[in-house]
């Protein structure tokens, strides 16, 4: 049989085909009136995206150069900060930090775990200046409570940044930056927008641009106030990556078409997102509905599970390689295993970005034709597939 290669990885994510023709067509020079035009629009739109009033910031690079432009850019040396980790990008954080010479406390959680409020207000002291957290942990297919994170350091008068890790939350959670008091939300190109590796973003408080100007941790090229200096004109400090841009603005014009209506065929990209986020939170919940029905489970707890991924443990004594393995050879479709220590013990689907009902009909089938040639027990066709159809329905209805 024809196999068609799908992504189901949390990033990168499939690419929407209008963002890869703008991305063929993107033949301008960054220092003219058309990118500047182009850019000036695409800053406008991610802040939609993000749902923010604040500053939003562009950079070539990975997610993880936004990260790390955050701590750069909000410490000095010897700062204390505060790190909430539950997995390994929670552990990104305590090691990007160290490396710019923060004093480091961790509230950490098991893998597929998250933390109380109680353990966050414990650890948060008076010269805490910064809390660096996730959104979602796509390591483990957790979910964090940013808003509630956010109001403990209201009720606590707290001087500390607020810096969340949204790369797998944006386009996945419904997030209020400005309304939950977040400081720094970061994202990433390769996930929600549906377009390449290469760009990441920084939505970015007055408060935090506030901070900037009194901390001296080094940085040249992720100096963020150069950035918005540049932005202010259109530009960028540096050479941008003019194609991944092209792409950005084409694929915020589809997703606010999505909310289109005859009137208006064009959208609106603040409902569009909402309505990104609702896609994922359904295809997760057939996704999760339909490996309860077959007997496996999930490896996050109820009520803190990600709808950027699904996290879900093979049957006992089975390797979850075997399932990785079996959907790759057989239907081409990639997922991922665990990550670090949990390699073998889980494998992740990933709902970001442009997914929809028939792709996790698809998966979902697949996921049945391998637990049935592996023989896993209790599991025949049609009992994952009819979970996530009864969902399905009761979302959409």
């Amino acid at each position: 049989m024809i196999r068609k290669t799908r992504l189901f990885t949390p990033g990168p994510t499939p690419l929407l085909p209008a963002a890869q023709f703008a991305m063929a067509a993107a033949d301008i020079h960054h220092r003219t009136a058309e990118f500047r035009s182009l850019y000036t629009r695409v800053l406008s739109q991610l802040k939609d995206f993000v749902g923010t009033t604040n500053d939003v910031i562009i950079l070539s690079s990975s997610g993880s150069g936004a990260m790390e432009a955050s701590v750069s850019n909000l410490t000095s040396p010897g700062d204390r900060v505060l790190v909430l980790t539950a997995g390994k990008f929670g552990e990104r954080w305590t090691g990007i930090t160290k490396a710019f010479g923060c004093h480091v406390d961790v509230v950490s959680a098991p893998y597929g775990q998250t933390f109380s409020i109680d353990e966050v207000k414990a650890a948060l002291k008076l010269e805490t200046r910064a809390v660096f957290v996730q959104a979602t942990e796509s390591s483990t297919g957790v979910r964090h409570d940013v808003q509630a994170i956010g109001q403990l350091l209201k009720d606590e008068n707290s001087e500390a940044l607020l810096i969340v890790d949204g790369i797998t939350g944006l386009g996945t959670t419904h997030l209020d930056m400005d309304a939950w008091g977040i400081d720094v939300l970061i994202g990433g190109s390769q996930k929600a927008i549906m377009i390449p590796p290469g760009l990441s973003y920084l939505a970015i408080s007055q408060r935090a641009w506030d901070r900037m100007e009194a901390t001296y941790n080094p940085r040249y090229y992720f100096d963020l106030r150069k950035e918005r200096k540049n932005a202010a004109k259109g530009e960028s400090a540096y050479t941008p990556s003019v194609a991944l841009i092209a792409a950005m603005g084409a694929a915020f014009n589809y997703i606010a078409a999505q909310a289109g209506t005859p009137e208006n065929p064009a959208g609106d990209l603040k409902v569009g997102r909402a309505m990104l986020v609702d896609n994922a939170e359904t295809c997760a919940a057939m996704t999760r509905a339909a490996a309860t029905a077959m007997g496996l489970k999930l490896f996050a707890p109820k009520g803190n599970e990600a709808a950027a991924a699904t996290a879900i443990l093979p049957p006992e004594g089975v390797d979850s390689g075997v399932i990785v393995k079996g959907l790759r050879s057989k239907f081409a479709i990639i997922v991922t295993d665990g990550q670090g220590e949990m390699k073998g013990s889980l494998f992740r689907i990933a709902h970001i970005g442009y997914f929809d009902y028939m792709d996790t009909i698809a998966v979902i089938g697949a996921m049945e034709q391998v637990a049935v040639a592996n023989k896993f027990p209790g599991v025949t066709f049609g009992t994952g597939l009819i979970a996530a159809q009864k969902v399905f329905a009761e979302h959409t209805k």
